[in-house]
């Protein structure tokens, strides 16, 4: 394949331009199998660049990634090495976003090694979801660490320092502006499953509610997002969801 920018020639299809220092790949789609990756390439949406005003079709192409699972002790490194060469691959072409869908081991291990936004896609066909969807949306990305994001009058959060990890995690969000702890409510049902957190449907500004429960107390929390309206509002809410799943807090 030959660069979208400057015609020199590419290692590999999608990859990042060594010679213009351009991307060619916006967004990557990863189809994580235990024992088998696929990562599809997708080329970006200006339309006003003269060099890929010709192209019409959005995939740059495919790349797949195999691994033999391990048992035991072994399995931790093989999993890890596996995740590393997903990574390598995505490194390589410099992407705006990664949407992964499959299994939750592979894209929590590959959301571990790499720094880009990842978000969760559980259609069956995953490429053509993530075409409509990027087609349907285009939300800001918020830059500011999670630490900064964290405020209002309210400081004291339920479940210590898990309950500060659990809003960490969203706050990292890329596509959240701010997280607003609200006060603490000791009298719900106790539980004992531990701290646990969930983020609730989105209103009409796209905003949504983080909720986090400890034992017989519920702290509600407001979480701030770049969504315009209720329908990207719930897209991030998803994803958000799914990062806590993956992070073990649902």
């Amino acid at each position: 394949m030959e660069c979208r920018h400057c015609a020199s020639p590419l290692e590999k299809p999608g990859d990042f331009c060594l010679v213009c220092r351009e991307q060619n790949t916006e967004a990557i789609v990863l189809e994580a199998g235990r024992e088998r990756a696929t990562l599809t390439m997708l080329a970006g949406e200006d339309s006003d660049d003269p060099a890929t005003a010709d192209r019409d079709d959005p995939v740059l192409g495919e790349t797949t990634i195999t691994t033999t699972p391990e048992d035991g002790e072994n399995e931790v490194v093989e999993l890890r090495n596996f995740a590393g060469l997903i990574g390598d691959e995505i490194r390589r072409k410099r992407p705006e976003e990664v949407y992964a869908g499959g299994e939750r081991d592979v894209i929590r291990a590959v959301r571990e090694d790499i720094h880009y936004p990842c978000y969760r896609v559980d259609d069956a066909e995953p490429v053509d979801a993530v075409l409509e969807r990027r087609g349907n949306r285009a939300l800001d990305v918020v830059e500011t660490p999670p630490a900064e994001k964290i405020g209002g009058s309210h400081t004291t959060l339920i479940g210590g320092r898990t309950g500060m990890q659990a809003i960490h995690t969203v706050a990292d969000h890329p596509h959240v502006k701010k997280v607003i702890p609200g006060p603490i409510d000791a009298g719900g049902k106790g539980s004992q499953s531990g701290l646990r957190a969930k983020v609730t449907r989105a209103d009409d500004g796209g905003n949504v509610r983080m909720l986090l429960r400890d034992g017989s107390s519920v702290q509600e929390n407001r979480v701030v997002t770049t969504a315009r309206d209720r329908e990207m509002g719930e897209m991030i809410r998803d994803d958000l969801n799914e990062v806590l799943t993956d992070a073990e807090f649902q």
